[in-house]
């Protein structure tokens, strides 16, 4: 495991690049957009403390972010959608259908920076490590999250079972919107 992991500031470049020259919106099939997500997660759960439920179940960041959003406002509606969600059985099935949901919505920096922003829950939740802990890389890290509240994402999340061989949601195994398996597509703007 490298020393410290680096921010998706390039991928996002990438992203914006192919969007931009393009002018389509971002789809399942997108390298950058696995490659961004892939990223997102490692960065979550990089340096995370283990935490159990109390039934003994692991806590990953999925858990963080509902507690921040928890902290932060009301009710968050990817948080709700997504626990909508009734064949997500992991937090990390969770997690990455949340990202999923918050890039189609353009609220991926600001529900991050939500959960940010308190310093206490940050180091109840991640050891020193945690890019997140300095405010110079997470700056750095929202910064460049919020250059994608420009790019158009028309992903699909699946409500039905995921598909064979998947690990637990959309993300670790992507199925376009058509799919017989039932998946709906999510796009933040119509057609």
């Amino acid at each position: 495991m490298p020393a410290q992991p680096c921010h998706p500031t390039e991928t996002v470049a990438e992203l914006n690049h192919s969007y931009r020259e393009q002018n389509l919106p971002v789809t399942d099939g997108s390298r950058e957009l696995h490659s961004l997500c892939a990223q997102l997660e490692f960065l979550l759960q990089f340096d995370l403390k283990e935490k159990r439920s109390f039934f003994g179940q692991r806590k990953d960041y999925w858990d963080f972010l509902c507690q921040g959003l928890a902290r932060r406002r009301q009710e968050h509606e990817g948080v709700r959608f997504v626990t909508s969600l009734d064949k997500l059985k992991t937090p990390v099935g969770r997690g990455r259908a949340f990202l999923r949901y918050c890039l189609v919505h353009r609220q991926l920096a600001e529900s991050l920076q939500l959960c940010l922003l308190d310093p206490e829950s940050l180091r109840e939740w991640y050891y020193a490590r945690s890019p997140f802990l300095s405010p110079q890389r997470r700056a750095e890290i929202l910064g460049s999250l919020y250059e994608l509240d420009g790019v158009t994402f028309h992903l699909a999340l699946c409500r039905t079972i995921p598909a064979p061989g998947s690990m637990d949601g959309p993300m670790a195994s992507p199925i376009p919107p058509w799919h017989p398996m039932g998946c709906q597509a999510i796009r933040a703007h119509p057609p």
